[in-house]
């Protein structure tokens, strides 16, 4: 297979995602049907992933080149020759021609010459740092706010480096951010803990391998579906699904040993990860997800049973869903024992801690472990 025919995927998946698709479940089937070798699958994933990231960037340096506007199939042709030119530092000739091959038929001519003045140009001037690294202004204010402009400017930059991938033993592959918090809930064979919110499933399987049974929830029986295909791909017999309200579970109350809650949450710590995201998402949402997150940690709080163990998580950030929620948790629930959190990588962050994505290249996550007395 030619560059060429791997530009052209990349070119399909990006207009998808440019109409809502997510670019972490329209690409794995293209790359699956392509028959693309090794070196050009990971060009495709770059392009895809690469552009999406950096949308709001390669769309300011087009700004300076356009002179109507364009359609959107052309300006996803456009997006990407950009990201090649300033991002990825392919030579001019190569960017240009091999995106120009892939472009529109009829915007050929129009998509060469705007190119060929971007390469003339040279590096952008960038107007601010949200444009820069190409994040919707609300969330680099908001993390700005939240845990200061170093960590939250480190957090960003890091999280704008392509995520690796990493296997577990059983061939699940997960961050190890999001391992670290499964084995922050210390389950044992003795245990029955109730992941509530466990979809795709990554967590309950890693507990599973030494958990006695592992109840795994989530309220969309798709969802769900991908839990149980998971433990089978793991081979753990001890995960039992069940489709349920996280923040209504149908489970007897004080029948869990360990709980896990890994909330819904605005994901503003996994946008490395996710390329999308950052465009999805508006500031309003992380109020409203916080809002959920009681109503689940609440539910959760019930099926403990004396002596359990809850342990609360989210891939965010945001003060309001983690020192906030740990702040109405301690004053809802004084009965509960806020447990040491993890040591490094991460760090003191209220009663929990917190894992900024710089810390050790993983995603960043909050994690807060309270124990029923």
């Amino acid at each position: 297979m030619t560059e060429r025919t791997a530009r052209a995927i990349a070119i399909d998946a990006l207009g998808r995602v440019d109409e809502g698709a997510y670019a972490n479940l329209v690409l794995p089937p293209l790359l699956d049907r392509s028959g693309l070798p090794d070196r050009d699958r990971h060009l495709v994933t770059e392009l895809v992933y690469g552009t999406t990231r950096m949308r709001r960037a390669c769309d300011f340096v087009l700004e300076r080149h356009l002179r109507r506007e364009v359609e959107a199939d052309v300006r996803t042709a456009l997006r990407m020759g950009v990201y090649q030119l300033v991002f990825l530092g392919t030579p001019a000739h190569a960017a240009v021609t091999t995106t120009v091959d892939v472009a529109p038929a009829r915007a050929r001519g129009f998509v060469n010459a705007v190119l060929r003045r971007v390469a003339e140009a040279g590096p952008p001037r960038w107007p601010n740092p949200a444009t820069e690294l190409s994040y919707p202004d609300w969330v680099l204010e908001r993390l700005v706010a939240d845990i200061g402009e170093h960590d939250a400017m480190g957090a960003l930059r890091r999280m704008n480096v392509p995520a690796p991938s990493h296997r577990r033993p059983d061939g699940y592959v997960q961050d190890p951010a999001s391992q670290w918090v499964a084995e922050a809930v210390e389950a044992g064979e003795a245990d029955v803990v109730v992941d509530v919110c466990a979809a795709p499933g990554g967590k309950a399987t890693w507990m599973a391998h030494t958990a006695g049974r592992v109840v795994a929830g989530d309220v969309r029986p798709s969802r769900a579906q991908l839990i149980a295909g998971n433990a089978v791909r793991t081979k753990v017999n001890n995960v039992s699904v069940v489709i349920m309200d996280g923040a209504a579970a149908p489970l007897r109350g004080g029948s869990a040993t360990r709980a896990l809650v890994d909330a819904p949450c605005s994901g503003l710590g996994v946008l490395g990860r996710r390329p999308d995201a950052r465009w999805r998402l508006g500031p309003e949402a992380v109020d409203q997800l916080a809002a959920l997150q009681r109503v689940v940690v609440e539910d959760a709080i019930r099926l403990l049973a004396p002596g359990a163990l809850l342990v609360y998580s989210v891939c965010t950030m945001t003060t309001a869903e983690t020192l906030d929620v740990d702040a109405w948790v301690a004053e809802a629930h004084p009965e509960l024992e806020a447990l040491p959190p993890p040591g490094q990588p991460w760090r003191p962050h209220g009663r929990g801690a917190l894992l900024l994505p710089q810390a050790a290249g993983t995603d960043g996550m909050f994690v807060l472990r309270l124990r029923r007395p």
